[in-house]
């Protein structure tokens, strides 16, 4: 893993976080890769892959393993030395697994599954594929088309996978037992499970006007039922999460408390999918969180759902969790919320810790839009929301609205500028403005919902459209981000998208195109020489006017939500009528229940014990513990920033307390000495921990220990606090390349050079070599150390000494290991 030291953010690559289940190979009957198509940081935020990971890897006989998309430098490594892409935990290549299973959550996304199978070693096309690859499947929202991508693909998950995705393993194990080689008979053992999408089973076929409708090959498998897991509470939740390195988006501990959402949105796909609302009951959230919160040590807690504040016990849990917690200096957040559901009551419950973040969506700016939409939410609501977030103290507010919604006007527009400079008048305590952010992004219609017939705006008309919002809101104590119109574009045609596009998706791979929905790497000239060299319009699939009666490329998945119900939904749409929650009122026929296994289960607020919440801390004595600890093997690749969170929450995990700063957001009293860079080795690092008194050097480094990952290790703790040492010394050992000219090259220099060295304000200074190069010696026929001093304004790192003083490259440095030696003095 040396080569580890020319990749950006190494940690992505190493597979030794705490948590992470590593199985011998050679002991279990099935492996399996769950493959997320994004980066490290994305993929390792998305607790449905932790889910599947963890039900998995509960059976003895099945190795779950993890492989994200990797980053474009690692990329180009794996080509130029024809090296496989592998898994984190085994690090084993992905042509030897199994079943690669991947998590589709976003259409933009697709480039990077074919790269993944390009360099795991795997055959793109499902009918390439023999008895010698993996079989690769996938699940998440976007197989609720899985057209566009179905020839990559030899089974789709449509729906909730935990029941489904065991049953496909025991499925394998029964087929693999039985001396089965075939594959197609795998497919069909498959098939029988519902949920199960297998598209080689189904033939594509266009009329005259390119419409697509499948025919399927066998009678008795015509249509795919999405698979629901009707009781959250019987269905295994991960209760010791994976911990990741770096600083994934979504850096806390997520707990979903309730699946699904009958609110009616008519833009939402996945209020139509997830249907109907199924709560996990306010008790088992309780434990899981005290479960989880000990087996990571993390500092924030997530409730997810897909509206946060429509859980129906949500004021007792939260009063319960931070009666639980609050001590402990344990936010929690509730990220997904309507106008109306915060309340004054949630807010004070929030801020207990600290003010964690508030997203409001009105979706629109004006009330006919919204009833458009069905989003049941009025101005009223949203101004009294706002107001009292800032009243409460929060300085800041995010707000999302989209444009090229059905039926929208400059009128409607006009009234979203209109709506936000509202808001931006409303005060907090003392008359304090807020800080308002916007994001605008552009309508994409999907499928399942009933406006998937509908036109999405062209890219001019879309360009335009934002570029008037965004110059009507450039105004001070606003910020406005919007989403890029060719992202919007491209993910309209996958998401309505035909088997057709997956030509355009090879076509597209080969020009360059990976990681499509960040802005910074999309390249909508290679995908529109995609287009036209496979001869597809994309206007086809987003701004074409759709007929209610004509076939749609995914009218064999049954959603459970029937199409008449959405047809429905469409006239009501045109009508401004509304559509009432079935929580609240009578059963809306959606189809999505059976009243018999699938059917809501609601919680009430009576159903979970009450407590009060913890009191102000009584004042504590406290005093400072001196740990020295070692850094070494895989644990160099650690950035500073990355250190510092795995000791935080090691910490937690011991059940060590530490004393707290003061003010809005409270820190952890812990002290390092300065940062290593990426890559070096240490047999002698340092850090400061205020702790109570009752707290012994003893348990601190036995309770450490046992929390830190390979390569970390507490050599020794004390009371007595020691000043940072002027001098270190650093063995300098060289790779193969360099290994028969490295010794000579520091056998002479000049003690009187001056070298040049930039501030940490960028301003360059000269330093004096005499100052701060103390001792050169050979430590062995291989290694060199080299002692360096330093005092305030003065300390240069081992790597400028050896590129300024002994004439090194920096592709020389990549082939050095550098490792910080215990101090001698």
């Amino acid at each position: 893993m040396d080569f580890l030291t020319t990749i950006e953010k190494p940690s992505r690559y190493l597979g030794s976080e705490i948590n992470a289940v590593r199985k011998d190979p050679n002991r279990v009957k099935l492996r399996v890769a769950l493959a997320f198509p994004d980066l490290y940081e994305i993929g390792t935020s998305h607790f449905g892959l932790q889910i599947l990971y963890h039900i998995l890897n509960r059976r003895p006989e099945i190795a779950a393993e993890r492989v994200f998309a990797p980053a474009l430098d690692m990329e180009a490594h794996l080509r130029q030395t024809g090296g496989l892409l592998f898994s984190l935990e085994s690090h084993t290549p992905l042509e030897r697994f199994d079943i690669v299973g991947f998590s589709l959550l976003y259409e933009l996304n697709y480039t990077n599954v074919l790269t993944m199978l390009e360099l795991g070693g795997i055959p793109w096309l499902a009918a390439e594929r023999d008895s010698c690859h993996p079989f690769v499947i996938a699940g998440g929202p976007c197989t609720c088309n899985p057209e566009p991508i179905a020839d990559f693909f030899d089974a789709m998950v449509v729906g909730d996978g935990e029941e489904v995705m065991v049953e496909m393993a025991r499925t394998w194990l029964e087929w693999k037992e039985s001396g089965a080689a075939d594959r197609q008979s795998l497919l069909k053992r498959w098939s029988g499970l519902e949920g199960v999408y297998v598209p080689s089973f189904f033939e594509p076929s266009y009329d005259a006007s390119g419409l697509q409708t499948v025919v399927p090959r066998f009678k008795d498998y015509s249509n795919v039922k999405r698979a629901v897991v009707a009781d959250l509470d019987a269905a295994p939740f991960p209760d010791r999460p994976v911990i990741p390195f770096g600083k994934p988006v979504h850096d806390r501990l997520r707990l979903e408390i309730s699946r699904g959402c009958t609110r009616g949105c008519r833009f939402c796909q996945a209020g139509m999918l997830y249907r109907p609302v199924r709560e996990r009951a306010p008790e088992k959230l309780f434990d899981l969180a005290l479960e989880s919160l000990a087996a990571t040590g993390y500092e924030d807690l997530s409730l997810l759902s897909l509206s946060t504040g429509d859980y129906g016990c949500i004021v007792p849990l939260l009063q319960r969790l931070m009666g639980r917690f609050a001590d402990q200096r344990v936010a929690v957040s509730l990220p997904s919320l309507r106008a109306g559901t915060l309340t004054p009551e949630l807010m004070e419950l929030i801020k207990k810790v600290r003010k964690t973040g508030f997203t409001i969506a009105p979706e629109a700016g004006s009330q006919r839009l919204r009833d458009v939409i069905n989003k049941n939410i009025s101005e009223a609501d949203i101004l009294e929301t706002v107001r009292d977030a800032f009243q409460a103290g929060w300085r800041l507010i995010k707000l999302y609205f989209m444009i090229g919604l059905p039926t929208e006007t400059g009128e409607d527009l006009e009234a979203l500028v209109a709506l936000v400079q509202k808001l931006r008048a409303l005060r907090g305590p003392a008359g304090r403005r807020g800080q308002i952010n916007v994001s605008v992004a552009g309508f994409i219609p999907k499928p399942h919902t009933p406006f998937q017939w509908v036109s999405q705006l062209g890219l001019d008309e879309a360009r335009a459209k934002i570029g008037w919002v965004q110059k009507q809101l450039a105004v001070p104590g606003l910020d406005v981000k919007w989403q890029n119109p060719e992202m919007s574009m491209l993910e309209g045609v996958w998401a309505r998208g035909d088997r057709r596009l997956g030509r355009v998706l090879r076509a597209a791979h080969r020009r360059g195109c990976r990681f499509d929905g960040w802005g910074d790497q999309l390249k909508l000239g290679a995908w529109l020489e995609a287009f036209s060299e496979t001869g597809i319009d994309p206007g086809f699939y987003t701004t074409r006017h759709r007929d209610l009666n004509e076939p749609l490329p995914w009218d064999h998945i049954d959603s459970l939500v029937s199409k008449e119900f959405l047809t429905a939904e469409w006239q009501k749409a045109l009508e401004g009528a509304a559509t009432g929650d079935c929580r609240e009122g009578e059963c809306n026929a959606c189809g999505s229940c059976d009243f018999k296994r699938i059917q809501p289960r609601l919680h009430s607020a009576t159903s979970i014990q009450q407590v009060s919440l913890a009191n102000a801390e009584a004042p504590m004595a406290y005093k400072k513990i001196q740990a020295h600890y070692s850094k070494t093997g895989p644990a160099r690749f650690f950035g500073h920033l990355e250190l510092v969170n795995i000791f935080l929450r090691a910490l937690r995990r011991a059940c060590i307390p530490v004393k707290f700063s003061e003010g809005f957001h409270p820190k952890p009293r812990v002290a390092f000495d300065n940062p290593l860079p990426t890559g070096f080795e240490s047999d002698d690092e340092r850090m400061v921990i205020t702790v109570p008194c009752g707290v012994s050097a003893s348990e601190l480094l036995e309770g450490l220990n046992p929390q830190l990952p390979e390569g970390l290790r507490i050599q020794g703790c004390s009371e007595s606090i020691e000043p940072l040492p002027a001098c270190s010394t650093f063995r300098i050992c060289p790779g193969p390349s360099l290994a028969d000219s490295f010794g000579g090259s520091f056998d002479k220099y000049d003690p009187g050079q001056e070298l040049e060295i930039s501030s940490h304000k960028g301003k360059l200074k000269k330093i004096a070599l005499k100052d701060i190069l103390k001792e050169v010696r050979m430590a062995d026929p291989a290694c060199v150390d080299i002692t360096l001093c330093s005092e305030p304004g003065k300390s240069v790192r081992p790597t400028v000494l050896l590129k300024q003083v002994f004439g090194f490259s920096a592709e020389d440095l990549q082939h050095i290991r550098f490792r910080k030696l215990r101090n001698r003095l």
